[in-house]
């Protein structure tokens, strides 16, 4: 595995790790700036499980796929995809909502698509 393959998974796997950490820890900071109020424990409960819980098993799969060669082909188009795809949803909020800021969701478009380009070219 070449250096700038092995850079894309650890930036790619430390950006799920600190988003499933904040998730876990403090699910109203992490949806702050995108106006949720998260007022039970039911909702913060889904934060946690979606965020929090989805940011370390992809973290994990991340890891996996560097120690991995087998895997790795498959982990790094699967998330790449992931990324990819939240990345067309934050677009499409830009042609169904009248405006988006730019922070959050151009900046997370920005961070999502490059995240997803990166991963599929370390492919």
């Amino acid at each position: 595995m070449s250096v700038g393959v092995a850079a894309v998974i650890v930036v790619a796997g430390v950006f799920f790790l600190g988003m499933g950490v904040c998730a876990l820890r403090a699910p109203q900071a992490l949806l702050r700036p995108f106006d949720f109020e998260l007022r039970s424990a039911s909702s913060r409960a889904e934060v946690r499980g979606v965020y929090g819980g989805f940011g370390l098993a992809i973290a994990a799969v991340l890891a996996y796929a560097a120690v991995a060669p087998a895997v790795r082909t498959g982990v790094l188009i699967t998330v790449g995809a992931a990324l990819a795809g939240m990345a067309v949803g934050r677009a499409a909020s830009a042609v169904f909502d009248e405006r988006t800021p730019f922070y959050p969701n151009w900046f997370y478009f920005l961070v999502e698509a490059i995240g997803a380009a990166a991963l599929f070219w370390a492919v």
